[in-house]
């Protein structure tokens, strides 16, 4: 039996833990790290605008996604990832910035943040 993949049983979130699996699932489009008590966020996003990309945060995910139309091929381009954070963030501090086909994203973590989640014992 098959297991099942990430995106069938997470619903298509995009968490940090996936940096750690060799180059994510089916390749990888953004690069995340915790540094100076910031989440950043670097995503590929070639080909967009500035006024084509939306990003908003809604209870802990980071949803961004982009949308533009290719006259020259008559088609639409569109991007689509979430981000869930494993500790709070400071919403209001939020920064995005789109430069060369990049959008960066700075998420200061809150300093009362500690990991969520339940601990589970390990047992040898």
């Amino acid at each position: 039996m098959a297991l099942p993949t990430t995106d069938s049983w997470m619903q298509g979130l995009d968490l940090p833990s996936r940096l750690f699996s060799e180059g994510g699932l089916g390749g990888s489009d953004y690069e995340l790290y915790e540094e100076d008590g910031d989440f950043v966020l670097a995503i590929d996003m070639p080909g967009f605008e500035t006024e084509d990309i939306t990003v908003a945060w809604d209870d802990g995910v980071l949803n961004v996604s982009a949308e533009a139309v290719d006259e020259s091929r008559n088609r639409k381009k569109t991007f689509h990832r979430r981000f869930r954070f494993p500790k709070a963030v400071d919403e209001d501090a939020i920064h995005a910035e789109y430069s060369n086909g990049v959008l960066d994203v700075t998420l200061p973590i809150t300093e009362e943040a500690v990991a969520q989640g339940k601990t589970i014992p390990v047992e040898g």
